[in-house]
């Protein structure tokens, strides 16, 4: 995909002053992708979230990565909203905005002169979303909050680790991900409204919330079963007390993810006879392993103990004989068995059906002098096309150009408030 302006992208019209650090930057990110004029504002000396790991493995803050993916489709400039100019400025570009996304803790705005009440005072109309760890009110909304808390308060812990032990963290922080893009989602339906009724509105995005979503069905595994979920590290523990089922099994690259030893057998007879049937085109199915009757022998409620252990010894020597993409093209794609690889970055990177529908994107960054690869757009449409307008912006890259430019400050000025510390 070229880069380029996009005059009929979906948000062309809407302008987004981004006030969030971290994983939700992601939020304005999406809003950008999707042609909104999204300016990310920013402290002077650069923002903390310019963090490892670094282009090159070179530490600058203007060689960030992790700065570079969320914010693509970006501008960039700096201001110092603890100081009273500071705050006067950004009250002038609230004017000509449509939407503010933040994540500071719940009061700060407030304690700014900036909170929602004080913004609708400059521009009636304006969206504000705020994200936070616990929302903007209630018992713990002034709570510090981490991944590990999110994850934790969220309930999805529950389901990691060993289950004779303390729960496990997850791999990568990921919950303000997640709550960047609820964010997005909701300062767009509050758009929607905006339209409809000429209201603009309060939009307040809990991270512990948003990451809920990610327990998929443990909850219900209780409503409608009175069942409580049992975790156990490498595989899923059913509602028998005494069965763990491994779902993950090494192979000779890396691991793969199947559910092959009991289950329900509507969904895993087929596929359990499928992989018996090629471990033993490969003489590695005893008599023992071809006279098991799926259906019957193993049926997650009656399979008995002895009868998963002796199905994992083999199918363990088995795997180990096989790649990754031999399980994954010979045995999921060709046979159905239900697997599917553990990929790591490279994996996906090489990923023959990302690299058909070309994903991945090539952006310029001159100040580097080199392009860098990024994933591709989040969605393929066909009207209002995703585009990547531009790399993540520099340091007070667009100041001059939004605040000389856009607000009429002299140059003078400009100078006077970077001397102060203000942009």
């Amino acid at each position: 995909m070229s880069i380029g302006k996009e005059k009929d992208s979906a948000l062309a019209p809407y302008r987004i002053l981004d006030l969030t650090e971290g994983g939700c930057m992601l939020g304005a990110r999406i809003l950008g992708d999707l042609g909104a004029d999204v300016i990310k504002i920013e402290p002077p000396g650069g923002s903390p979230s310019r963090i490892p790991p670094f282009f090159k493995d070179s530490p600058h803050p203007e060689k960030s990565l992790f700065w570079f993916v969320y914010n693509l489709n970006k501008k960039g400039i700096t201001l110092d909203l603890s100081k009273t100019a500071g705050q006067g400025i950004f009250k002038r570009l609230v004017e000509s905005a449509d939407m503010v996304i933040e994540s500071f803790r719940p009061g700060h705005l407030d304690r700014l002169g900036l909170s929602y009440t004080d913004l609708i005072k400059t521009k009636p109309d304006i969206i504000l979303t705020s994200i936070s760890p616990f929302g903007q009110n209630g018992p713990k909304a002034h709570y510090k909050g981490s991944d590990l808390t999110a994850w934790a308060s969220g309930g999805y812990l529950y389901s990691c680790g060993d289950p004779d032990r303390a729960p496990s963290g997850i791999s990568f922080p990921q919950a303000e991900f997640h709550a960047g893009a609820e964010a997005a989602s909701g300062t767009m339906v509050a758009l929607w409204h905006r339209r409809r009724s000429g209201e603009g509105q309060h939009v307040d995005v809990s991270m512990q919330e948003c990451v809920i979503a990610c327990n998929f069905s443990i909850p219900e595994k209780w409503d409608l079963n009175k069942t409580e979920f049992m975790r156990f590290a490498r595989g899923v523990k059913l509602e028998r007390e005494d069965l763990c089922l491994n779902t993950l099994w090494e192979c000779k690259d890396g691991y793969v993810v199947a559910l092959v030893t009991a289950g329900s057998p509507e969904l895993h007879r087929a596929s359990m006879e499928k992989l018996i049937e090629w471990m033993d085109e490969e003489s590695m199915a005893d008599d023992w392993l071809k006279r098991l009757n799926p259906a019957v022998d193993c049926d997650s409620s009656t399979v008995t103990l002895d009868t998963v252990r002796r199905m994992e010894e083999a199918f363990i020597k088995f795997f180990k004989t096989k790649s990754k993409i031999e399980l994954y093209e010979e045995g999921a794609l060709k046979r159905s068995i239900l697997l599917g690889p553990v990929d790591t970055t490279e994996d996906v990177y090489k990923n023959a059906q990302l690299k058909s529908r070309d994903f991945w994107v090539e952006v310029k960054h001159p100040e580097l002098g080199d392009d860098l690869t990024y994933p591709g757009p989040f969605a393929k449409i066909s009207e209002n096309q995703i585009a990547y307008q531009h790399r993540a912006p520099l340091i007070g890259e667009h100041n001059i150009e939004i605040y000389h430019q856009e607000l009429g400050l002299s140059m003078e000025d400009l100078f006077r408030l970077k001397q102060t510390m203000v942009i």
